[in-house]
């Protein structure tokens, strides 16, 4: 017998609300969003974004909200992943489902708004998008030194900030390569600095978004987070991932409850509990249960409930057979049934189509978004089947998943490449405004 030893969490600093207050304020925030995704998951049909002026029209003589704000609600339902959208039609996401009882769910949505404060409150159209692209990389920044002073803080001070990290960025961009050229070049002078007219412009622009998702507020010539923002940066600089519970009793847990607990266990320990879960239930039943847990909307289920039903065999296999057509489940099904016939689990993927592989990438990355560590999701983009990013967006672009904003926006956030960052946040704009 091994004993796993686990660092412990670390705690936030003094002063920080407890989770369920957090979660409270973070119902708040999103209190118009989750009015209009439950409208919109109720039968509604509100069209591809932005919201199709039929449905904006009958969502605010329902729910008694100016057109303006339905907008704007219907837009952060989407990023904090309250609602996706299949067609035209308008599903509920699993943090929906889970609002009123999950604090978890809900301080994940809200941080998902939070990663995207940039497309909630876009920049004005006067700035370049080079500018634009430089100041949400340099905002981490400006947030840390929020973080830090536990205070107010003085826009004189978050404009300095701003200009020297801004500037950093360019002049890193403009940086000779180590070595001897093979051929003298001139050197490159620095670049010159942004307007200070302009940098002011930068950070009113990110404070405003900022305070629009609720994480800070603005007050007479100063800026102070609040405590969700505050909690959010500090989650960030730890890398702090909300995790399942160790498995306790899972025999006798639902069949969704059952594979959270057992999403933290190595294969081996893995497979132990799904065979004492499937012992004590018929196994019709409980194939069909996990099933259902994987036509919903976590993704870390639905590649859980696969990976179960491989336990399972045999019996399986007509079921599994049958949700080949679901195109949610289809690149799994053909998975597990490749390796039901014999194929080896590294060959598997041969049987999937490019695009097939291209969901499969973008399902899985909304499962460690939701549940795994930053790290694991910047690596997650050496499992794609393109050869480069630039393809890779293009493709997840075209394949239509609906969490594909989220993903991109997580990814953003997470990668250290400025550029390869700034390439997959303007990939996440054009699948969010519907451009090319």
């Amino acid at each position: 017998m091994t004993t796993r030893r686990t660092r412990p969490a670390p705690r936030p600093p003094e002063g920080t609300p407890p989770r369920s207050e957090l979660a409270r304020q973070a119902r708040t925030a999103l209190a118009d969003a989750v009015r209009i995704a439950r409208w919109a998951a109720d039968g509604a049909i509100p069209g591809a974004p932005p919201l199709a002026a039929q449905a904006l029209q009958r969502a605010a003589a329902v729910l008694e909200l100016s057109p303006a704000q339905v907008r704007s609600g219907w837009d952060r339902a989407r990023l904090a992943g309250l609602v996706e959208l299949h067609g035209d039609t308008a599903r509920p996401g699993w943090r929906l489902r889970a609002w009123d009882r999950d604090d978890s769910a809900v301080l994940r949505g809200w941080v998902a708004l939070f990663d995207a404060w940039s497309l909630v409150h876009p920049a004005p159209a006067d700035i370049e998008s080079t500018a634009v692209a430089e100041a949400v990389e340099a905002v981490p920044q400006v947030l840390s030194l929020l973080q830090l002073s536990a205070g107010p803080v003085t826009v004189p001070a978050l404009l300095d900030l701003l200009g020297q990290r801004v500037a950093e960025l360019r002049e890193e961009r403009c940086e000779v390569p180590y070595g001897p050229p093979p051929l003298p070049a001139p050197a490159e002078s620095a670049p010159a600095p942004h307007p200070a007219a302009l940098v002011a412009q930068l950070l009113d622009w990110a404070l405003e978004g900022l305070a629009a998702v609720g994480a800070l507020t603005l007050g007479a010539g100063h800026a102070t987070l609040t405590p969700l923002g505050n909690w959010a940066v500090w989650v960030k600089l730890e890398q702090i991932c909300v995790a399942a519970q160790s498995p306790a009793g899972n025999i006798e847990q639902s069949a969704a409850d059952m594979l959270l607990g057992c999403a933290r266990l190595t294969p081996g320990p893995a497979r132990d509990e799904y065979r004492a879960w499937l012992a004590a239930r018929p196994v019709g039943s409980a194939v069909a249960e996990l099933l259902a847990v994987a036509r919903g909307e976590d993704a870390l289920l639905r590649g859980l409930a696969f990976e179960a039903l491989r336990v399972v065999g045999a019996p399986a296999e007509p079921e599994v057979r049958s949700v080949v057509a679901d195109p949610s489940l289809r690149p799994y099904a053909l998975l597990w049934l490749a390796e039901y016939d014999g194929a080896d689990p590294e060959d598997a993927q041969d049987v999937l189509s490019r695009e097939e592989a291209t969901w499969l990438w973008v399902d899985t990355a909304a499962a460690v978004a939701d549940h795994g560590e930053t790290g694991l999701l910047v690596r997650h983009l050496d499992s794609a089947v393109q050869g480069t990013v630039p393809a890779l967006l293009d493709e997840v672009r075209a394949v239509g998943h609906p969490r594909t904003v989220q993903v991109l926006v997580a990814l953003a956030a997470a990668h250290p490449d400025p550029a390869l960052a700034k390439a997959v946040r303007r990939a996440a704009f054009q699948v969010h405004t519907g451009g090319a």
